[in-house]
């Protein structure tokens, strides 16, 4: 059942924008070496989609290797294949689309990446009222493994959901669990979090109310994490591991993931699209890490899906 659009989605270009501020600002205070450098972008005329974003990146600084936060608002002529899957009656409708989207590739090898994305979408064919749905989530993907931060990315996942529904928690970690995974390895690109995909249930101000939850929740969920984990001494041995696993994380982006595939297919902008892969990554040819060392623990107990919290 889908849900006429009955929101003022100039309140949510607002509120995202407001978003990447004070995530962009938190990271430049956890750092404290590198800053944002802000690309404010257009798309031109006759491109295929219309609209404007800020991509704000941040490269060679202490604590993150590379972080990325985007924001766009575009507009199209007709819906991707990638955004029509489970809406076959929007194929080729006009769609407005906005969201955040960020990744953030820190230095220290025990410090997770981290990935974190809400977005609206309203579509609708001429002459019918439009349809309006919303996604997002977060998901850490940790090079080492620690309980107490699984832990603690997992209830505060929990607790941001907790106003919607006790089945929110269980539901979109879940739907994390299965979605974050490269098949072509059955191998869980990290420990989950939390992920909802065309989700207009209770209408579209419940949807909103949703995204905003979650983008709330997100430094709190990773703040303390990097804090806990970016001073701890690191080498040569922990780099390598970091680097192949980064390369997993590449895999996933490219092969599997539809906000990717959305962005490429709907003649989205190259280089805020990919902003989320890591400037250095690894592939060795059946890399397999000793058998009880720490690398080969976040497989066997880390890359698992299970109850956190």
């Amino acid at each position: 059942m889908t849900e006429m659009l009955t929101i003022d989605t100039g309140a949510v270009r607002v509120w995202l924008a407001g978003l990447q501020d004070r995530i962009t600002s938190a990271i430049e205070s956890i750092d404290g070496q590198a800053r944002f450098l802000e690309d404010r972008w257009r798309k031109a005329p006759g491109e295929p989609l219309q609209g404007d974003g800020i991509t704000k990146i941040l490269e060679g600084g202490a604590v993150f290797e590379r972080a990325g936060v985007g924001f766009s608002h575009v507009r199209g002529p007709r819906l991707p294949p990638s955004a029509t899957q489970h809406r076959p009656e929007l194929a080729g409708a006009p769609f407005e689309a906005m969201g955040v989207s960020l990744v953030f590739h820190p230095l220290n090898p025990y410090v997770p990446t981290v990935h974190m994305n809400v977005r609206m979408i309203a579509a609708g064919h001429p002459g019918q009222p439009p349809v309006c749905w919303f996604g997002g989530g977060m998901d850490l993907t940790p090079y080492y493994g620690f309980d107490e931060d699984c832990a603690h990315f997992h209830a505060t996942c929990r607790d941001a959901l907790a106003p919607f529904g006790a089945d929110k928690y269980p539901r979109f970690k879940q739907w994390c669990d299965e979605y974050f995974v490269n098949k072509h390895r059955h191998e869980p690109r990290g420990i989950g979090g939390i992920f909802f995909d065309d989700f207009n249930e209770d209408g579209a101000g419940q949807g909103f109310d949703l995204i905003r939850a979650v983008g709330d929740a997100f430094l709190p969920a990773y703040q303390p994490i990097v804090l806990r984990r970016h001073g701890l001494p690191w080498g040569e041995r922990e780099r390598e591991h970091q680097l192949v696993r980064r390369g997993r994380y590449v895999e996933f982006n490219l092969v599997w993931d539809r906000g990717t595939h959305f962005g490429l297919q709907s003649g989205g902008r190259t280089e805020s699209i990919l902003l989320s892969m890591p400037p250095k990554a690894a592939w060795a040819y059946q890399h397999q890490p000793p058998v009880g060392s720490p690398e080969a623990e976040l497989t066997a107990r880390y890359l698992v899906p299970r109850a956190w919290v």
